[in-house]
């Protein structure tokens, strides 16, 4: 109480009938709360909703914990003004106080819209492609609405800013030497947004296919992508910058190429009219590109010739280019089948050979 005295003199010693009565209106208060002003703010955002005004509806939602909070700390400021007999919104003692709570609570609202679109920013995006920009624009949000209700708060308390943000300053320059590698990242991550050579849920892969996976996340300083066996990797933004990407989600086409092995000792017309039965099959296929069709004689070997079967398929599902490329493969063996064509098996160096080209 001698501390209560220091701070607000004209404060009166409470009773017990006065200290009842405080906390029956805090109790009311958290009544009125949760039973009247929560079922309120619900049904006006089922209503917003059913008018198909999403955003106006998710952010009265995302402000509904800020709203009650606000409330409550009315209720308790109240219920202690009347407790010691003394107005705390008014006082100058503690209205500095009271302001800062209701500044708190009301960017708090703020930031937490900003949270909820960062973590769901299609719901925000209106647009059929996502803008890669925008998680990127709702975090420095974040941070931006964190630094003003800083220096709002603190005009309360008559905080001399000027000398704080000379001091931020002269240390900004100096953290930024130490941090320059965290700045390339965040830098690495601008000219990503900026570029939008991917976006969320794209499969991408690096030339080098060190890197290649779904994009999960695209934040300041890394990128988060799922890998092919279900594990998580965090990439620097600066590492694939620096690197050509391919975007195998935006392919249109999906290229099949087969190498078969025939002996040497069948005849050319043979060979001829099967490689011209194979490129009219692969054409009647409905799934496959007409346009280029590739059934040749690519290299000759002292016992066996390597015939290149390549073709498109007009999907970028793999499991289709995988269906579509088993039915020519069967095809392919039925047409050798009857014109008798002899296959045969690539020697060692052959078939190292094979290997490196595929």
């Amino acid at each position: 109480m001698d501390l209560l005295h220091w701070l607000l003199p004209n404060i009166s010693v409470p009773t017990w009938m006065d200290v009842i009565i405080a906390i029956v209106l805090c109790a009311v208060g958290w009544l009125f709360q949760y039973f009247v002003i929560k079922k309120i703010i619900n049904r006006i955002v089922i209503f917003l909703k059913n008018r198909q005004r999403d955003f106006q509806a998710t952010v009265l939602a995302q402000f509904n914990k800020a709203i009650g909070y606000a409330f409550m700390a009315t209720v308790i400021v109240l219920s202690l003004s009347y407790l010691i007999d003394v107005p705390l919104f008014t006082h100058k003692s503690s209205k500095n106080f009271v302001l800062s709570i209701m500044v708190f609570f009301a960017f708090k609202g703020v930031y937490d819209v900003l949270n909820f679109y960062t973590k769901q920013p299609l719901q925000l995006n209106s647009e059929e492609e996502q803008n890669v920009l925008l998680p990127f624009f709702l975090r420095i949000g974040k941070v931006v609405i964190m630094i003003f209700a800083m220096f709002t708060i603190a005009s309360f308390w008559n905080f001399n800013l000027n000398g704080f943000l000379t001091g931020i300053g002269l240390t900004g320059v100096a953290i930024a030497f130490g941090i320059r590698d965290t700045l390339a990242h965040v830098f690495g991550g601008m000219s990503v947004a900026l570029d939008n050579p991917f976006q969320i849920g794209d499969w991408i892969a690096t030339e080098d296919q060190k890197i290649e996976g779904t994009i999960e996340d695209i934040n300041l300083r890394s990128t988060l992508i799922q890998t092919g066996d279900k594990g998580l990797v965090y990439v620097p933004n600066s590492y694939l910058v620096n690197r050509p990407i391919y975007n195998l989600s935006r392919r249109e086409k999906r290229k099949c190429e087969q190498f078969l092995f025939v002996a040497a000792e069948n005849e050319e017309e043979k060979l001829r009219s099967a490689f011209t039965a194979i490129q009219k099959e692969i054409y009647l296929h409905p799934k496959t590109e007409k346009e280029m069709i590739h059934v040749f004689i690519d290299e000759f070997y002292s016992t066996s010739y390597r015939v290149l079967v390549r073709f498109y398929v007009a999907t970028n599902d793999t499991a289709v280019m995988l269906n579509v490329r088993q039915d020519i493969l069967f095809v392919i063996r039925q047409i050798f089948e009857e014109l008798n064509i002899v296959q045969s098996s690539p020697t060692e160096d052959e078939w190292l050979r094979n290997k490196k080209i595929i």
